[in-house]
């Protein structure tokens, strides 16, 4: 097996792949921002979350997670509560993005890109037929566009316990001088456990129990992710501002 900085050197190095080879990109100056740098001083609230260096399942029940070694490098809701919805202090609008996590037996969560766009964190080990709402899914929207939500390619989930890895391309939607929408968001790539699940697939809107929902969508928004679904940890959270054509 693997230790996490050669899986992580060779995530960065498929990401960056992705990146050039799916359109053009410009990268400038910018660098990956870490958003697990310093604990959660990166973002607005962090009700019911903590930290540790070391996350395990809980070893008495299967279902929840517990703190093995403390410290700031992981975030996690050990258990199924009111945890809110971790909401990033920084906005973005095209990025790269490198995301690990973990979940026990039965759990879920989600990453908002743009406080808006779902990609879904499930577990789905084992399942033979994947829907949106398993891993790696882009959930659907409400009332008349729920048929609009993309299972992923391939179930690529590994058990429940592991840590597992998001690398995905989004690019934001595009607005005229106006700000009417010309353009809708994108997911231009995405690979779950060094697996594509998705490629091109654009999201007509927010989806369901996204950040103002029934607002009209913006060129840029903060990442959101999911804490009062189940237990999980988060032990990367990276991205990158790029511009995409």
């Amino acid at each position: 097996m693997m230790n996490r900085r050669t899986f992580l050197a060779r995530a960065g190095a498929a990401i960056a792949w992705i990146a050039v080879s799916v359109t053009t990109v410009s990268f400038g100056e910018e660098q990956w921002v870490d958003f697990l740098e310093d604990g959660l001083t990166r973002w607005q609230d962090s009700r019911g979350w903590k930290t540790g260096d070391e996350v395990v399942v809980h070893p008495d029940n299967e279902t929840e997670l517990s703190v093995s070694k403390p410290g700031k490098a992981i975030a996690m809701v050990g258990t199924k509560s009111r945890a809110v919805y971790l909401l990033s202090k920084d906005m973005h609008g095209d990025i790269e993005a490198l995301i690990e996590f973990m979940i026990p037996k039965g759990s879920n969560s989600g990453i908002y890109f743009m406080g808006r766009y779902e990609l879904q964190v499930y577990d789905s080990y084992g399942k033979t037929e994947v829907h949106h709402l398993d891993c790696g899914g882009i959930y659907q929207r409400w009332g008349k566009h729920q048929d609009q939500g993309h299972p992923p390619a391939v179930n690529a989930s590994t058990a429940p316990g592991t840590w597992q890895i998001f690398e995905v391309v989004f690019r934001a939607p595009r607005f005229d001088e106006n700000g009417r929408k010309t353009e809708n968001a994108k997911f231009v790539k995405v690979v779950h456990n060094g697996t594509q699940i998705h490629e091109n697939v654009e999201v007509t809107g927010p989806t369901r129990s996204a950040m103002k929902e029934r607002q009209p969508e913006e060129p840029k928004g903060p990442l959101r992710i999911q804490g009062d679904h189940g237990a999980v940890a988060y032990r990367t959270i990276k991205i990158r501002h790029i511009t995409l054509e």
